[in-house]
């Protein structure tokens, strides 16, 4: 697999940040304890390098109906400056990515702009996904421009309580409300001061983490002077750069999917607890995976993603098998102890008559079952 750097590289291996690959991108994974890079988040804000996922704009007359058709969810109804949730699935339903899709300010000839925003080892994937279903999906194709932007595109993220607060920082006093005033899942471009000059950013009110949060888009050129202009700004914070360790526990934590793990093309969207993602009801025509999809949800789902809570000190791992009785009911899809909550936490693909909260299950622990309880989704909510 070919080896990508982002370009804040260098600053990671001056932090001392140990490094693993993560869909064919060197990632730091930690720079110190990634238990104390968890901590921070939740208690002040971690500084976090997503420049390997993906950016991809989608311009043109037929933008808005475009994407109605090559994802599952409504992106026309988006009102401008917003952000929205959603998956691109295949023509049998499976899962090919989740994304976020933000819907921009139309062009100066006034057509619509969307920037979409897929996973880093799914980014080439999606992006030539919908590149194809450009040309399709109507008589003459679509009149839009699908254009990879990923390569010359870092994101940077600040996440925790004191995010917004740090942020302000770093923008002038005049245009404080356009980050106080940012709701959550929406974005809107923020004058940043980076290395000394403005910079307009998009800055985003999403995350990964279960807290509140910002992600800033910003050319490759630009993202080391903005790293360290936000590490300056949150020091007296407590912010502390954080690698893919901590990122996992948190996302866990907040009950968020991972692909690959929760995600797949094996997976439907009703068996991930996301049907209400899937606008069959309020998307009218057809889009990518629509009769697959109705088919899906019309005959329900063997199993379920839930939620799973250790009763006891050890926890389960990714593909361990789930029991009932000791048969085999099911398999973990994530799983690892909470550092907030203090007790093991897992989320696990399991047959539908388990799939109710309270519900006994046990994990087998490589031949010694492991006491687990269902839970509802998430296990871990910020105090707003």
């Amino acid at each position: 697999m070919t080896e990508n750097f982002t370009a804040l590289y260098a600053e990671h291996q001056k932090l001392g940040a140990s490094f693993t690959d993560f869909g064919g991108w060197q990632m730091p994974l930690k720079y110190s304890s990634e238990l104390a890079e968890h901590h921070a988040v939740r208690k002040s804000a971690g500084l976090f390098d997503l420049s390997h996922m993906g950016e991809v704009w989608v311009t043109g007359p037929d933008a808005a109906a475009f994407l109605d058709y090559a994802l599952v969810g409504k992106i026309s109804a988006m009102p401008v400056g917003k952000a929205k949730y959603s998956l691109i699935c295949n023509e049998d339903g499976g899962i090919i990515d989740d994304l976020i899709t933000y819907r921009r300010p139309a062009g100066a000839d006034g057509t619509d702009t969307f920037l979409v925003v897929p996973n880093a080892g799914n980014a080439k994937v999606v992006a030539a996904a919908l590149a194809e279903r450009a040309g399709s999906g109507k008589e003459g194709g679509f009149d839009v421009a699908v254009e990879d932007a990923s390569a010359t595109t870092s994101l940077i993220a600040v996440q925790g309580p004191k995010a917004e607060e740090i942020l302000l920082r770093l923008v002038p006093a005049a245009r404080h409300d356009l980050v106080t005033g940012l709701k959550y899942y929406a974005a809107v471009e923020v004058p940043f001061l980076v290395g000394g000059s403005s910079k307009d950013l998009l800055l985003a009110r999403t995350g990964y983490t279960g807290e509140d949060g910002f992600e800033i888009f910003v050319a490759n050129d630009d993202a080391a002077p903005l790293w360290a202009s936000v590490a300056e700004a949150g020091a007296e914070f407590g912010i502390v750069p954080c690698g893919l360790a901590s990122r996992d526990s948190l996302r866990l934590e907040a009950g968020m999917p991972l692909y690959g793990n929760e995600l797949s093309l094996e997976r439907s969207p009703f068996d991930a607890g996301l049907g209400p993602v899937v606008a069959l009801k309020s998307k009218e025509g057809d889009f990518v995976g629509r009769s697959a999809l109705e088919a899906a949800k019309e005959a329900g789902s063997e199993r379920k993603l839930v939620g799973l809570k250790g009763l006891g000190r050890r926890a389960g791992r990714g593909h361990y098998p789930v029991l009932k009785d000791g048969v085999v009911v099911g398999e973990v899809t994530s799983g690892q102890p909470s550092p907030t909550l203090g007790y093991p936490i897992a989320m696990a693909y399991v047959d539908i008559e388990f799939t109710e909260p309270g519900t006994a299950l046990d994990i087998d622990l490589r031949g010694k079952a492991e006491p687990f309880e269902v839970v509802a989704l998430p296990f871990y909510k910020r105090q707003k």
